[in-house]
Parts: C-alpha cells; structure tokens; sequence
C-alpha cells in the first residue's frame, strides 16, 4: 500500500461524527498534534490508523479506497480531454491538481462531474432540438438516464446490502440447493402460497409477463432452469422487495425515466442474489479459485451471470475480488458495465481494439486472458468470453455478445486464469487504454483518430504510421 495522504477526508468524516481534533485524538489514543498534522497531509494516513478508524468509528475501509480516487481521476481526465482546446496538452490542467482533486476532495469531484454530465446532456437535446427532433430526441434522453442508473450502483460500488440479504435470508427459508433446476418448482411454490401468484401459460417474445388483476405470470417459452429461475425471483423482487427498490430509488435525485430504469436494475440485482446467495455463491467461487465455466455448471447458470454476480461482492467483512464486468457486441456497443473497482472506461470515446473481448468473437466458446496496461500505469487482468445463443427457428440470427471481466493485477493471484501468465513482467502487458478520444499513446498502430486536445498532423509520407489521416 503505497502512502496516502487523505487529509480532507479525514476532516470531513471528524466532522461528520461532530468531533473536534481533540476528541478524535483521544478516540484513537493518538496525540492531537498527530491528527492536525494526519488534516493537513503532513503525515500520510498508516494502515494502523486506519484501522482504529474502523474500530472506533465503524469506518468502512472502503471510504479511503484508492480505487475510487482512480475512477474519478479517470473521469476527470475525460472531461479535461473534452474541454481542451486544439493543440492543448492535457487540457491546460496539471494532471497533479487533478490527482489532488480527486483524491482530497471527493464531494467537489462529484459535483464537477454531475454538471458535466447536465452540460453533456443539454447540448445532445440541443442538437436533437436542431435536427427537428421533439422533446430533445429519444437518444439524448435515453444515454443519460442510462448514465444516471450506472453512476448510482457505482457510488454503492455494485453492491446493495440491504437487498443483497434480504434475498439471501429469502434463499434461506426456501432451502434451496445450489442448482437453479431444484429453485424453479420451489419459487413457483412459494409465489403460489405467498402472493397468490400462479405460473401459467407461456409468452412469446418477451422474458415474462405479470398480470395483477389475475395474479398470473407467464414466462418466456424459450428460457433455460437457470433463466426461468431469474425471472421467477425478479418478479418476486417487485412482490417482496418493493418498498426497499423505492426508497433506494428515492434516496437518489433520478429523472423519471432514471427512475423506472433503477427500479428494473435494482429489481434484476436482487433476483441475482436470490439464485445466488451471497455467502454459499462466494464460499464457492474461493474454493473453486473463481473460475467461472465451474462455477455456471454448479449453479446451473450462464456464464454471463455468474460474471455479473462477481461483480457485486462487496459486503463489508466478507469482500470478494473487485470485479469490472462489462457486456459488448460486434459493434463496440456496451450493453452492461457493472463496477465494484475503480477501472472506467470513457462514456463518448469509444473503447480501446486491443483489448481482449473482441477477440473474444473470433473465438466462440473459449475463454481468453489478457494482462492489461492503461496510460495510467495501472495493471489488469481481464477475462473474455463469446457464447453465441440461439433465439429461433432456421433463418433467425443469433443472440451473440462477448462477456468481459477484470481485475487489479494485484488480485490475480486469486483467479484460476492467472496460471502461466508473466504477472510481474510488465513489457508483456498488452497496452489498451479508454479510446481513441482520451489516450494519449500516440504511437499506437491501431489508432483510428487523434486523441481530443492534440492537433490532427496530416503526412502524405505517414498514411501508415497516421491510420486516422484523411485517405
């Protein structure tokens, strides 16, 4: 652990808890001199004091985590990026005083990027107000309540405990095994004798339908075990855990239609949680060294879920690997981002052609691996995998996305998948970064335009080595 100099955060949580320096000090049996030199970051916060934080004041570690400082760090440099002016290195702004914002003050940072984020949004419905679209076009609207949902579960870093063991003490009572064949009949026993609900008929097109008036639900006629038992918990999220989604829904300033979106994520990850109860699904995932094809045969579920669930084991006491799980197409598109680390892709600019997920497409049903480097220094591993689902008849194209999930380098050691890779061998690190817009290698051979703030260098002689030139 390098040393961190927390100094703001310190004040703020003393202030928080009404203490003066004094009071801390005797609290954590350390001189006052001592606290006003931790305030004023002339000495640097140790583990030992962080701990009597946690002992004395109930202080989640997590609350001093330099993965939160790298996230904002990287959404800083990305709306730096976006403001420069051509030619403009780095944005006119020192990548120290970003560093120290980031790190010192938290609350302003989120506010810097809460009004990007409006600035962002008001020029889209600009623009869709200019092309004659009404209501600011449904594009503008859509991507920022998407965004709006996405930096929610990322300020509970993916993890909602409250829901979490409601769900679990839910699988408890149901005794359920660890296969989603044995969950289905007893989710559709307990809808039955709970909620008067009964699981009748199918529905085509659609993942299930719930009729209130007649306490009926119909599920989709092509859904595995593993997805029926999804849907049947869902609708049990909405049934059980309602008034919990609404305050959570509550307790964030949402646009309606964020709204409505958070309630379908919140609903979604309890589901997650009732198929996989959060202490037998990580007991599991530790003896079994997270690997993931063991993991979905255990539980009888899709690869794609159990890389979701991974994403979500933050509770405090009992923390498993932070994960990024990130779902794509052939397109680039990103269809699911979920976060309990600090890695940030950017939102506008596109991801980066090396990494290993869109491999992952030319290579149906394997599962590949991939030391990588951002511009930052940071090391991760990633984990990329393509299974391609059927969806018809003869004729129908398949459902295919590639499934990507990664770690800090440091938690490698933990996963299966890091046998045989050079770790500590940094030149074998394939270099990536957040796009094309944002990073800053320029020697890249897979750039596609300059980066935002460089000026665009047009050389007849260089059509090679400038992949984005004019051809």
């Amino acid at each position: 652990m390098r040393k961190i100099f927390l100094g703001v955060k310190l004040k703020t949580l003393r202030e928080q808890h009404g203490l003066t320096q004094a009071a801390l000090a005797q609290r954590l049996a350390l001189s006052p001199s001592y606290v006003n030199q931790l305030e004023n970051n002339q000495r640097p916060l140790s583990m030992a004091t962080l701990e009597r934080l946690q002992a004395t004041l109930g202080v989640d570690l997590q609350f001093f985590s330099e993965d939160d400082e790298a996230r904002r760090l990287a959404q800083l440099h990305e709306i730096v990026a976006e403001a420069a002016r051509p030619g403009e290195a780095g944005g006119g702004v020192p990548d120290a005083e970003l560093r120290t914002l980031a790190q010192q003050m938290p609350a302003v940072t989120q506010l810097l990027l809460r009004l990007h984020a409006r600035a962002r949004s008001a020029e889209q419905r600009l623009a869709s107000l200019g092309q004659g679209h009404r209501d600011g076009g449904p594009a503008a609207g859509g991507q920022a309540s998407h965004e709006e949902v996405r930096d929610f579960f990322y300020a509970h870093h993916n993890h909602m405990d409250g829901l979490d063991r409601a769900a679990e003490a839910l699988a408890r009572r149901l005794q359920a095994g660890d296969s989603t064949q044995d969950l289905v009949p007893q989710l559709e026993a307990y809808l039955q004798a709970t909620h008067g609900v009964q699981v009748r008929g199918v529905v085509e097109g659609r993942l299930r339908r719930f009729d209130p008036a007649e306490r009926r639900l119909r599920l989709g006629d092509t859904l595995t075990a593993g997805q029926r038992a999804f849907q049947l918990a869902t609708q049990l999220a909405y049934l059980e855990a309602g008034p919990a989604i609404d305050r959570l829904v509550a307790s964030n300033p949402f646009s309606p239609e964020a709204a409505a979106l958070a309630r379908i994520g919140l609903a979604s990850y309890f589901a997650g949680a009732l198929v996989l109860p959060y202490d037998r699904f990580l007991a599991a995932a530790q003896e079994l060294r997270y690997d993931i094809a063991l993991l979905a045969r255990r539980f009888g579920v899709s690869f794609e879920t159990v890389c979701h669930r991974l994403s979500t084991l933050q509770r405090r006491g009992a923390r498993g690997v932070p994960f990024f799980f990130v779902r794509v197409d052939r397109a680039g598109n990103i269809s699911k981002r979920q976060s309990a680390t600090d890695f940030h892709f950017s939102r506008g600019g596109g991801t980066c052609p090396l990494w290993n997920v869109y491999e992952a497409f030319a290579q149906p049903g394997r599962v590949l691996t991939q030391v990588a480097r951002m511009p930052d220094g940071r090391a991760y591993l990633w984990i990329a995998h393509c299974e391609p689902r059927p969806t018809g008849g003869y004729g129908s194209p398949n459902r295919e996305f590639a499934i990507g999930l990664g770690c800090d380098l440091r938690h490698a050691s933990q996963l299966v998948y890091a046998k045989g890779l050079a770790l500590d061998d940094s030149a074998s690190a394939t270099p990536i970064g957040p796009g094309c817009k944002l990073c800053e290698r320029e020697g890249c051979a897979q750039r596609a335009f300059p980066s935002l703030g460089k000026r665009l260098h047009i050389d007849e002689n260089e059509r090679v080595a400038q992949p984005y030139a004019a051809q």
